[in-house]
Formats: structure tokens, C-alpha cells, sequence
């Protein structure tokens, strides 16, 4: 799944195009690897978001296409 689309499945970013804005300015990293809007995702995979104060970091649990908001939560853990 790209990950644009997994911030906004997941809500951790409410629109997916404010998720593409934040890879394409380098404020998205998967495995400490600068993120593209287009860039693939698996399970285990770490993704960091670096605000304007700080950053998140969140591990990728599942991975699906579909998710209610009461399960959006289940797809990743917050490592910080």
C-alpha cells in the first residue's frame, strides 16, 4: 500500500493529500529513509513524522485498504 494512502487509512493524517504534501517535503521517513508519496509499505515497517515541534513515530501493524474509524487505530502502535 503507498503510504500516503496508509497515513490517511490509518488517521494518523486526516486527508491524503496533506500525507502527500508532508512525503514531498521530507517530513515522512520509512526505515529512516525519506518517503515518497508512492513509496510502499509492509508490516514492521517503521514510519516517522517530523512536525514543526517534534516527531511520531509509529510501526506498521497491518496493512488493509478498507478500515472503519473505530479500527483505524489497530493498524499501527506509537513507538516514542
Amino acid at each position: 500500500m503507498r503510504i500516503d494512502k496508509f497515513l490517511k487509512n490509518s488517521r494518523i493524517i486526516k486527508r491524503r493529500t496533506v500525507a502527500k504534501k508532508a512525503c514531498e517535503q521530507g517530513k515522512v521517513l520509512i526505515n529512516e529513509k525519506k518517503a515518497k508519496p508512492g513509496d510502499s509499505i509492509q508490516v514492521s515497517d517503521k514510519i516517522t513524522i517530523n512536525f514543526g515541534n517534534g516527531s511520531k513515530a509509529f510501526e506498521v501493524l497491518k496493512v488493509k485498504d478498507n478500515v472503519a474509524k473505530s479500527g483505524a487505530s489497530d493498524l499501527y502502535k506509537i513507538l516514542d
